[in-house]
């Protein structure tokens, strides 16, 4: 399912109607900030799921290396 041009045309018209030319710049800018800050959370989630990963296949080594002895 793809959008046509007379669609996005459609989508556009209404939203320009709903909410006139002046705030279009102000929901643009609020929209890329929302993105850019879902873009940084999910990196520092990716992050920190990796840190954990490590920590515990060090732990789970240190372990066996342990249980040899």
């Amino acid at each position: 399912m793809s959008l046509g041009l007379t669609e996005i045309a459609l989508i556009l018209v209404v939203v320009l109607i709903l909410f006139g030319g002046k705030r279009i710049p102000e929901l643009a800018k609020a929209l890329g900030k929302a993105q850019y800050e879902y873009k940084k959370a999910k990196e520092t989630l990716q992050n920190e799921a990796k840190e954990l990963k490590d920590t515990v296949e060090q732990a789970a080594a240190e372990e066996e290396k342990k249980n040899k002895e």
